[in-house]
């Protein structure tokens, strides 16, 4: 029996994140991160901390971060070829991976540093750390609240969510050892905020490298459940049974779902009617492109996987 197909594009407009508002989230995020890189490394070198230097290097990479993901969104609106027939809208799926990689690269070099600096303690001045700290925080609160609205509805935007929040966090941890070390000198604490910082980041980080790991396998999105798309699409008229199914990531925003429903025969001919039944239900599921092989109850399924 010939496959019958439904390829359907739906986006869901209220719950995908609108890419002018964001263009201008992002935007916004990179010139204000860039400018306090500047301020955090001038300031770094100037007082000899290691906390504003990795925490510059942390911002640093935040911005390339915001930067690619502002271009995988952009490149999701290209329109596909004969070559790349989903167009471009895995990038954003790659991009958060290799955002959270870069994060795992950059913790390793604080957390490198910060060994180093306790052998050999240098003086910093404390109160030049918490004045650009406190700057710091500011700029990373203003920032994650861009992105607040959106976080939920798709990976890199949670991804920038988390980073800026966490950066924030971060420079409050600087703004306490600066205080700190200006009243008592000791300076072994700067490189003890640095390890602090590290494992934050890594705590963030984390569940990012899973999940854009899991899109970048192929692997089924986490807030998918199999058994209960299966129960849904069960509940359509005619069908009998529901296999072979398979539900991946297109992007960090859509997903796509194939399966192999067996039909009633005398409904076999009204098999347009059921492929909308469906397709309406799964929207409701964020499943946006679909693909069904129908089969009638005597055939036997003769697919490997079957």
């Amino acid at each position: 029996m010939s496959a019958g197909h439904d390829h359907s594009h739906h986006h869901h407009h209220d719950h995908a994140p609108k890419l002018d508002h964001l263009n201008a989230a992002f935007v916004w995020g990179i010139i204000l991160n860039s400018a306090f890189v500047v301020i955090e490394v001038i300031a770094g070198l100037s007082t000899h901390s290691l906390s504003l230097l990795t925490d510059a290097g942390h911002n640093l990479s935040d911005v390339a971060s915001l930067a690619l993901a502002l271009l995988a969104f952009k490149l999701t609106k290209v329109s596909s070829t004969s070559q790349y027939t989903y167009g471009y809208k895995r990038s954003t799926i790659i991009v958060s991976f290799f955002n959270a990689v870069i994060l795992f690269v950059a913790v390793g070099f604080i957390i490198y540093e910060a060994i180093t600096r306790f052998m050999h303690t240098e003086v910093v001045s404390g109160g030049t750390m918490a004045w650009v700290a406190l700057i710091g925080i500011g700029v990373n609160a203003f920032t994650a609240w861009l992105f607040v609205k959106d976080k939920d509805t798709d990976l890199n935007v949670k991804g920038a969510y988390l980073h800026m929040a966490v950066d924030a966090i971060v420079s409050f941890g600087v703004v306490v050892s600066g205080v700190i070390i200006y009243f008592t000198n000791l300076y072994w604490i700067d490189s003890v905020v640095s390890l602090v910082i590290a494992i934050v980041i890594l705590k963030g980080t984390w569940s990012l490298l899973k999940d854009s790991l899991r899109l970048e396998m192929d692997g089924v999105p986490k807030e998918m459940d199999l058994e209960k798309i299966k129960a849904e699409l069960m509940k359509c008229k005619g069908v009998i049974d529901v296999h072979h199914m398979h539900v991946w990531a297109l992007s960090t925003t859509e997903n796509a779902l194939t399966a192999h429903l067996v039909i009633k025969q005398e409904l076999l001919a009204n098999f347009n009617n059921i492929k909308k039944d469906l397709r309406h239900r799964l929207e409701h599921l964020d499943i946006n492109h679909a693909t069904f092989e129908p089969e009638i109850e005597e055939e036997e399924c003769k697919h490997v996987d079957c």
